[in-house]
């Protein structure tokens, strides 16, 4: 009887401790994978969100993503705030390589994208070819959404300076509707307003909505995007990773898919 007792227990034993190796060795993998922190301008937010379950499915790293308006993001780098990635324009970019906020010769550019007017799909398309055709267009429109200047986002900085060009700006007031970020689109994909004014990228990533066009002539404004590894990332590895997905063959892709020209 004792005997067997004792068996039992050794058998227990060794089946707990057979139990704990597989549960080290399923632990295993999930300790070389990292967080990879982005802060990332909206402008971003479409092709991110397709592209973050090819990353992390192919190496197991999770990534934790900020988005704002690239005014706010690099005010709060510039205060301390810090990532492995960095998706910002290139001139802010730069600025922040300057203050030693990016790690050097990390920076790339991802693509391009033009401030655009867009319209809910099936709507009838203005006629914005020339820039009095614009104003025209702009002043016959019953609502518009652009973002808002002061929360610093770079289409509604311009645009609100094109509208004081244009001599409109008392016109326009009482049917702007001015959103935080990326919002225009949705607004017109849901018949809230005419009109939005937006990154073309932003727009066309919008279902329910389609790009009208460029501003014209001299007012067309278009930014590069770039992006760059956070001088302090302890995991510049990952954040390398991130990058060449973002600017290979299948983040350019992407990209084209979202309205944005890639590099």
């Amino acid at each position: 009887m004792m005997g067997r007792f004792f068996s039992r227990r050794a058998a227990l034993a060794t089946a707990v401790e057979c139990s704990f190796l597989l549960a080290l060795g399923a632990a295993a993998p999930a300790a070389h994978a990292a967080d990879v922190k982005v802060m990332s301008t909206v402008a971003l937010t479409p092709t991110l969100g397709e592209l973050i379950p090819k990353f992390e499915s192919s190496g197991g790293n999770k990534l934790m993503v900020v988005y704002s308006t690239i005014a706010d993001l690099k005010k709060r780098i510039e205060a301390g705030e810090t990532a492995d990635v960095m998706i910002l324009s290139r001139t802010a970019l730069d600025g922040l390589l300057t203050q030693g906020k990016v790690a050097q010769g990390s920076i790339v550019n991802v693509g391009s994208s033009y401030v655009a007017v867009g319209v809910r799909t099936g709507a009838p398309k203005p006629d914005i070819s020339t820039v009095e055709k614009l104003k025209t267009a702009l002043l016959a429109a019953k609502s518009i959404s652009y973002a808002d200047p002061a929360k610093g986002g770079a289409s509604g900085v311009y645009f609100a300076k094109v509208i004081d060009r244009l001599g409109i700006a008392d016109q326009m007031k009482s049917k702007t509707v001015l959103v935080p970020g990326a919002e225009a689109g949705e607004l017109v994909a849901k018949g809230e307003v005419e009109m939005g004014v937006a990154q073309a990228s932003e727009i066309a990533a919008v279902p329910g909505t389609q790009v009208v066009g460029p501003l014209p002539g001299d007012l067309n404004s278009a930014i590069v995007f770039a992006v760059g590894i956070g001088s302090t990332s302890k995991d510049p590895a990952a954040a390398r990773s991130l990058i060449e997905l973002l600017t290979g063959p299948t983040g350019s892709a992407v990209l084209k898919s979202k309205g944005m020209d890639p590099a």
